[in-house]
């Protein structure tokens, strides 16, 4: 058996036995932010969205809620994300406990805890080749990028540093991030909580098409 066969081996099983682990330990939050999210917004607690995993299959990804269902006068037509997001569901992103339900995910085997954060369905045709790698490992709950300025740096900077991790994952690189993690989470840095600091992939490449042209 491979050294990297062995990686992905005992790395699923890592996952398996902390998320399972975290889901007890959180076990109180979890229940704490669904009530807090019901009476503040009603139902559905969860935020459910499609993103591509492993091997680009696609997956359900759990999120809390953090954004009411409130829409315009005209029927259907929803108000943008940042009239929608609510102050429950800010707090919930400055301190990432909206994140807390991917930890089903990674005991169902769509994430992982450490990997490529996964991103919309929307985006894949705007990949290179070389930043489709980022699809060979299950997408992750933290990552290589996410300790290098999350989401205040550019997808391209992203991207280049998701396939920079494909091709260095190992067990230590995971504990560093893993702790680099926890240490911004509990300081709160580099959390874009309005929808709009985020920007988009494709609004990005289509800028630099232009620029090009």
């Amino acid at each position: 058996m491979g050294r990297v066969s062995l990686y992905y081996i005992l790395k699923r099983l890592l996952d398996c036995s902390i998320a399972f682990i975290a889901l007890l330990v959180f076990a109180p939050v979890i229940a704490s932010v669904a009530l807090v999210i019901r009476r503040s917004m009603g139902t559905p607690v969860l935020f459910r969205q499609t993103r591509p995993g492993l091997n680009g299959a696609l997956f359900t990804c759990l999120k809390f809620r953090t954004m009411r269902n409130e829409q315009h006068t005209r029927p259907g037509v929803l108000l943008s994300d940042s009239e929608r997001l609510t102050n429950v569901g800010a707090w919930l992103r400055r301190t990432s406990l909206d994140e807390l339900p991917q930890l089903w995910n990674v005991l169902r085997g769509d994430m992982s805890l450490i990997g490529p954060r996964p991103l919309l369905v929307e985006y894949l045709p705007y990949y290179t080749p070389d930043e489709r790698r980022r699809h060979s490992m299950r997408p992750g709950l933290t990552g290589w990028a996410q300790i290098h300025g999350r989401n205040h740096i550019s997808f391209g900077r992203r991207l280049e540093m998701d396939t920079w991790y494909v091709d260095h994952a190992s067990f230590w690189l995971d504990a560093r991030i893993l702790l680099k993690t926890v240490w911004l989470v509990t300081i709160g840095k580099d959390v874009a909580i309005k929808p709009e600091d985020q920007g988009t992939l494709i609004d990005e490449r289509r800028s630099l098409s232009q620029i090009w042209r």
